[in-house]
């Protein structure tokens, strides 16, 4: 990479979700003034993809986009998902898909079958939910319903109406909120989970939490390994690794996502099979990419985190580094990640799953209402040591601004938060 301003006067950026979304109005701040152009593979214009699965599915205005309060919209939940209109001015591309790219010549193809050059290039095309995929004696596939896009939620918000049985597959904060979601609506629900429910992502403290919650709801939760979907009469059948054989009315996956990079195979820019960026978002000079598609280096490691907050921090730090090269400051991720199920509502800043048990916890108002806090456990060397800036700190059922939660994931709580 070299350092000093680029100049470019097209831009392109590939993906209209709010990592594209971010890019455009971060390189706007910078003083990008050329030509923008933003390719959605989406006929929508962005929209808050959590909203789907804590707001649009549960029918209520739940909170804003980030988790700290309600939305533009009074809190009806057929609009919670929805963004303020765009402000940068770009040329927007939406219902067609990028199909592939020559960075030689500094083209990306549509699969429409236009072109579109660049001096400089975002890729922002995100990911796709993962499907288990299934089959049958016949060869008809199983009804599989998935939660990823508007579409997705509207579908399976209708199909719950009816208070059909339900399963869900998938342990993770999507299956939790989706499972919680149709108990809210009178479904019968079943939780396929491989492991406790939340806690590869949140750790076993959290994890314990939120199950008991769940199972005091009427959440029934089946572990018997991994799942597949074989089609049965007019519905599907979830087989085990177990033997455990489960029927329902409407299924739902819930098993992670897939970044969007077959587009950018041939173009030398994917390596082992994934694409990574510096910590200034940049696969080279003239190209960078942020949010779900991108590997990026952390002071846990180089991987993707495919949080909504992730994708709109990547981005402002790849739109700076596409402008500025060396001279962009490089991203120093702090994990910010929010969910609401069961009855709780977690906010949680630092990296997880936390270790063990917190070190400390201030006891809120209301039932149930507490501050957590983990001390910083771990270098990258693989010591740990206590006082450090990877702290974690979560807060469940209690109310407090983001940027103070962002301080105490570092200095941890006042002297004499206790555990009790």
């Amino acid at each position: 990479m070299t350092a000093g301003t680029v100049s470019m006067r097209r831009i392109v950026v590939v993906g209209n979700g709010i990592a594209g979304l971010t890019a455009c109005d971060s390189l706007r701040a910078a003083g990008f003034d050329g030509e923008l152009t933003v390719v959605g593979a989406e006929r929508h214009s962005p929209y808050s993809r959590p909203a789907l699965s804590k707001a649009l599915l549960h029918g209520v205005g739940g909170n804003g986009a980030d988790g700290n309060g309600g939305n533009r919209n009074g809190g009806n939940g057929l609009s919670a998902h929805e963004l303020p209109a765009p402000t940068h001015e770009a040329t927007e591309l939406l219902g067609v898909s990028a199909a592939g790219l020559n960075v030689d010549a500094r083209v990306v193809r549509l699969a429409d079958g236009g072109e579109l050059p660049y001096d400089g290039l975002v890729i922002a095309s995100g990911s796709r939910a993962r499907r288990l995929g299934a089959g049958s004696r016949d060869g008809a596939p199983a009804t599989e319903l998935t939660l990823r896009t508007i579409e997705d939620a509207i579908t399976l918000r209708q199909r719950v109406a009816s208070r059909p049985s339900v399963v869900v597959i998938g342990g993770g904060p999507l299956g939790m909120e989706v499972a919680s979601g149709c108990l809210q609506s009178g479904c019968e629900v079943t939780l396929v989970a491989d492991g406790a429910p939340l806690s590869r992502q949140l750790g076993g403290y959290l994890s314990r939490i939120f199950t008991s919650a769940a199972l005091r709801r009427g959440l029934r939760i089946v572990s018997g390994g991994k799942a597949r979907l074989v089609r049965s009469g007019a519905g599907t059948r979830v087989i085990l690794d177990d033997g455990t054989e489960l029927e329902a009315e409407v299924v739902v996956s819930a098993v992670g996502d897939e970044p969007n990079i077959e587009w950018l195979a041939g173009s030398g820019l994917l390596a082992d099979g994934s694409l990574r960026v510096d910590s200034r978002g940049r696969v080279r000079t003239d190209i960078v990419a942020a949010g779900d598609v991108a590997f990026f280096p952390t002071r846990r490691g180089v991987g993707r985190v495919p949080l909504w907050t992730s994708a709109i921090d990547q981005a402002k730090s790849a739109a700076v580094g596409l402008l500025r090269g060396d001279a962009a400051p490089g991203l120093d991720f702090q994990p910010y990640f929010w969910t609401e199920c069961f009855g709780l509502a977690l906010k949680a800043v630092g990296f997880t799953p936390a270790a063990g048990d917190p070190d400390s916890c201030e006891r809120g108002e209301g039932e149930g209402s507490m501050l957590l806090h983990w001390a910083d456990r771990y270098s990258p060397g693989g010591t740990h040591s206590a006082g450090g800036r990877d702290g974690t700190a979560a807060a469940i059922n209690y109310r407090i601004p983001i940027p103070k939660l962002r301080r105490l994931a570092g200095a941890g709580l006042p002297d004499g938060a206790g555990l009790s």
